[in-house]
């Protein structure tokens, strides 16, 4: 069974990986046998988060960007081109949020989330392809992995506009590339997270029993449980789910009816 689960001798990047979820991401792919890329943004946490993970043996490398850009995700997809000559793992995960009144919204910031959320994944996937098609095969497929979120499946109470429609939108994305790149034995799948503590998602960070205890599991999301999610789609356990987005959230959305709360979001 350890060989079902294994990534041993695979290459993995994962977008927004110096922190929160991503990190979790990265830590249990290393852990778990695969050389994993991460970038973000902040080159000095990227390059931080590298070499922390590179510790005992591991191979984490940071590739530091911006990919808020069409240009900027073909810039990290040649960086990886110039590194390797195939991809098998691809985890979509930076995001951004952000939070205002209706009647007082600003277009920049509906621009940043959607762009970063929804625009990056698509355009960052295709850059990749090339790569990923040369990982795949029926045996072993190449897999990529977006990041949404429960706010993507209710209606979260604050005023995320953008990020509740970017991500309900990268749950339908993942479903309509699931079925165009199955085909050259590319297997997209998606995980919603519910509360993980990180520097974006300050409720579980910061008031971590509060949140807990509107949780039905109990508890807010440890490491462990996205590692977990994470390895099981990319590993060979995973290779039969396809298009279907994964909920890792402790029963928020479907084990609560009716359940209103604080912002569950997380990513990047």
């Amino acid at each position: 069974m350890s060989g079902l689960f294994s990534l041993e001798g695979r290459v993995a990047l994962v977008t927004g990986g110096s922190r929160g979820i991503g990190k979790m991401i990265a830590r249990g792919y290393i852990d778990s046998g695969a050389k994993v890329y991460i970038t973000a943004r902040k080159a000095a946490a990227c390059d931080a988060t590298a070499a922390e993970l590179s510790q005992n043996g591991g191979q984490c490398i940071s590739l530091p960007g911006d990919i808020s850009t069409v240009e900027g995700a073909r810039a990290l997809a040649q960086q990886i081109a110039e590194r390797e000559d195939r991809l098998d793992i691809l985890v979509n995960n930076a995001g951004a949020a952000w939070a205002a009144a209706f009647d007082t919204f600003p277009e920049s910031g509906w621009d940043k989330v959607i762009d970063l959320n929804l625009k990056t994944p698509f355009f960052l996937t295709q850059a990749l392809a090339p790569l990923l098609r040369k990982a795949a095969s029926a045996e072993q497929p190449a897999k990529v992995i977006n990041i949404a979120s429960i706010d993507g499946i209710f209606v979260n109470p604050l005023e995320t506009y953008p990020y509740a429609a970017s991500k309900a939108g990268l749950i339908h994305l993942t479903r309509r590339m699931a079925a165009q790149l199955i085909a050259d034995h590319i297997v997209v799948t998606a995980i919603a997270p519910g509360p993980f503590s990180s520097n974006m998602n300050t409720a579980a960070r910061d008031s971590a029993e509060g949140v807990a205890r509107r949780v039905p599991a109990g508890r807010i999301g440890n490491d462990d449980d996205m590692a977990g999610a994470a390895i099981f789609l990319a590993s060979r356990a995973g290779d039969y789910v396809v298009g279907s987005t994964l909920t890792v959230d402790g029963g928020v959305a479907f084990a609560r009816p009716g359940f209103e709360g604080e912002s569950w979001s997380e990513d990047g």
